[in-house]
Protein backbone atom coordinates (compact mmCIF):
# COMPACT_ATOMS: atom_id res chain seq x y z
CA UNK A 1 0.00 0.00 0.00
CA UNK A 2 2.93 2.33 -0.06
CA UNK A 3 2.95 3.43 -3.43
CA UNK A 4 3.05 7.26 -4.93
CA UNK A 5 -0.63 7.63 -6.00
CA UNK A 6 -1.83 6.84 -2.21
CA UNK A 7 1.57 8.94 -0.72
CA UNK A 8 -0.44 11.55 -2.69
CA UNK A 9 -3.58 10.96 -1.52
CA UNK A 10 -3.04 10.75 2.18
CA UNK A 11 -1.04 14.51 1.69
CA UNK A 12 -4.33 15.62 -0.59
CA UNK A 13 -6.25 14.95 2.45
CA UNK A 14 -4.43 16.54 5.05
CA UNK A 15 -4.26 19.52 2.63
CA UNK A 16 -8.11 19.86 2.51
CA UNK A 17 -8.74 19.81 6.26
CA UNK A 18 -6.92 23.11 6.64
CA UNK A 19 -8.04 24.68 2.89
CA UNK A 20 -11.25 25.63 2.30
CA UNK A 21 -12.16 28.32 -0.57
CA UNK A 22 -15.26 30.67 0.10
CA UNK A 23 -17.50 32.42 -2.21
CA UNK A 24 -15.28 35.57 -1.79
CA UNK A 25 -11.93 33.70 -1.34
CA UNK A 26 -12.15 30.45 -3.38
CA UNK A 27 -9.78 27.45 -3.60
CA UNK A 28 -7.60 27.13 -6.63
CA UNK A 29 -7.18 23.34 -7.06
CA UNK A 30 -4.55 21.83 -9.14
CA UNK A 31 -4.64 18.36 -11.10
CA UNK A 32 -1.25 17.56 -13.04
CA UNK A 33 -1.24 14.87 -15.17
CA UNK A 34 2.13 13.32 -17.33
CA UNK A 35 0.59 15.28 -20.08
CA UNK A 36 -1.22 17.99 -19.01
CA UNK A 37 -2.02 20.85 -16.15
CA UNK A 38 -5.71 21.32 -14.78
CA UNK A 39 -6.50 24.65 -12.06
CA UNK A 40 -10.00 25.38 -11.11
CA UNK A 41 -11.32 28.03 -8.09
CA UNK A 42 -13.48 26.19 -6.28
CA UNK A 43 -15.99 27.80 -3.98
CA UNK A 44 -16.51 25.08 -1.17
CA UNK A 45 -19.32 26.70 0.61
CA UNK A 46 -21.70 26.13 -2.43
CA UNK A 47 -19.91 23.49 -3.80
CA UNK A 48 -19.68 25.24 -7.30
CA UNK A 49 -16.31 25.63 -9.31
CA UNK A 50 -16.46 29.58 -10.36
CA UNK A 51 -13.36 29.34 -12.99
CA UNK A 52 -11.26 26.47 -14.64
CA UNK A 53 -8.43 26.71 -17.42
CA UNK A 54 -6.62 23.69 -18.42
CA UNK A 55 -3.41 23.08 -21.14
CA UNK A 56 -5.88 21.62 -23.38
CA UNK A 57 -7.62 24.63 -24.03
CA UNK A 58 -4.70 26.62 -24.40
CA UNK A 59 -2.50 26.35 -27.69
CA UNK A 60 0.93 27.92 -26.00
CA UNK A 61 4.18 26.32 -27.38
CA UNK A 62 7.37 25.55 -25.20
CA UNK A 63 7.97 23.17 -22.42
CA UNK A 64 5.38 22.32 -20.11
CA UNK A 65 6.67 24.59 -17.10
CA UNK A 66 5.69 27.57 -19.62
CA UNK A 67 2.43 25.97 -20.43
CA UNK A 68 1.26 25.50 -16.75
CA UNK A 69 2.38 29.08 -16.19
CA UNK A 70 0.24 30.53 -19.39
CA UNK A 71 -2.49 28.44 -17.55
CA UNK A 72 -2.52 30.10 -14.36
CA UNK A 73 -2.08 33.67 -16.22
CA UNK A 74 -5.38 32.60 -17.67
CA UNK A 75 -7.22 31.34 -15.33
CA UNK A 76 -6.00 34.74 -13.18
CA UNK A 77 -7.57 36.67 -16.18
CA UNK A 78 -11.07 34.69 -15.71
CA UNK A 79 -11.20 35.01 -12.14
CA UNK A 80 -10.54 38.88 -12.27
CA UNK A 81 -13.42 38.99 -14.87
CA UNK A 82 -15.66 37.87 -11.81
CA UNK A 83 -14.20 40.11 -9.54
CA UNK A 84 -12.19 37.99 -7.87
CA UNK A 85 -8.59 38.86 -6.64
CA UNK A 86 -7.73 36.49 -3.45
CA UNK A 87 -7.57 33.20 -3.40
CA UNK A 88 -6.08 30.12 -1.45
CA UNK A 89 -3.66 27.84 -3.06
CA UNK A 90 -4.19 23.90 -2.81
CA UNK A 91 -1.62 22.38 -4.71
CA UNK A 92 -3.48 18.63 -4.46
CA UNK A 93 -1.09 16.74 -2.87
CA UNK A 94 1.80 17.31 -5.94
CA UNK A 95 5.32 19.52 -4.49
CA UNK A 96 5.09 22.47 -4.77
CA UNK A 97 7.76 22.45 -8.21
CA UNK A 98 7.86 22.41 -11.34
CA UNK A 99 4.62 22.72 -13.00
CA UNK A 100 3.03 23.44 -9.71
CA UNK A 101 5.51 26.07 -9.12
CA UNK A 102 5.23 27.54 -12.62
CA UNK A 103 1.03 27.72 -12.57
CA UNK A 104 1.36 29.75 -9.02
CA UNK A 105 3.52 32.01 -9.73
CA UNK A 106 1.92 32.83 -13.37
CA UNK A 107 -1.42 33.60 -11.52
CA UNK A 108 0.34 36.13 -8.97
CA UNK A 109 1.97 37.78 -12.18
CA UNK A 110 -1.45 37.70 -13.75
CA UNK A 111 -2.71 39.65 -10.22
CA UNK A 112 -3.91 36.93 -8.04
CA UNK A 113 -3.28 37.54 -4.57
CA UNK A 114 -2.46 33.97 -2.55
Amino acid sequence: MDSKLYNRTRVKYRIRKKVAGTGSKPRLSVFRSNKDIYCQLIDDENGVTLASASSKTIKAAGTKINVAAEVGKELAGKAKARGIEKIVFDRGGYQYHGRVKSLAEGAREAGLIF
